[in-house]
């Protein structure tokens, strides 16, 4: 219950217009406070997979379902990176595998080839929460539209 009094005055310091919504523009500048940079269309993406009433914006009970999914991958990640900052290939793979993905090799490695910034096969937090997010959105995708609920997430036509 704490969580939620403290998630709540954030997020009405983020709602500078008191609408009950926050912009993805907003949403992008107060995960940079905490260190979190995202492109502009990651943050999109995340109020896109959480925006259930389907108005673009992201108002708090949206925010604490992304919340959600945001720890669940942060506290996946410090379990792994042991103080590092960054996790191997090897340790994405565990990571996924731990969050309920799971990737065919190309995909996999399509995927980790595309948000590793450095191209060094260490992934850091911000590019991890990115790759988990377009997987978690690939897989509603496919859920959605193509009815797709089978054990292995095959997204080698969405990474290419």
């Amino acid at each position: 219950m704490e969580n939620a009094v403290v998630l709540r005055e954030w997020f009405d310091r983020v709602d500078a217009g008191r609408t009950g919504n926050i912009t993805a523009a907003q949403l992008q500048g107060a995960l940079a406070v905490g260190n979190l940079n995202f492109p502009i269309s990651v943050v999109q993406q995340m109020i896109r997979m959480y925006d259930f009433d389907r108005n673009g914006t992201m108002n708090f009970e949206e925010f604490l379902a992304l919340n959600k999914f945001l720890q669940k991958v942060q506290n996946v990640f410090s379990t792994l990176d042991r103080g590092r900052g960054f996790l191997s290939l090897e340790e994405v793979y565990q990571a996924l595998i731990k969050l309920g993905f799971s990737l065919d090799s190309p995909a996999f490695y399509t995927v980790c080839e595309s948000f590793d910034k450095s191209k060094k096969g260490m992934i850091q937090l911000d590019e991890f929460i990115s790759l988990c997010i377009f997987v978690q959105s690939a897989r509603l995708y496919l859920e959605y539209f193509l009815g797709f609920c089978g054990e292995v997430l095959s997204m080698v036509k969405f990474c290419v």
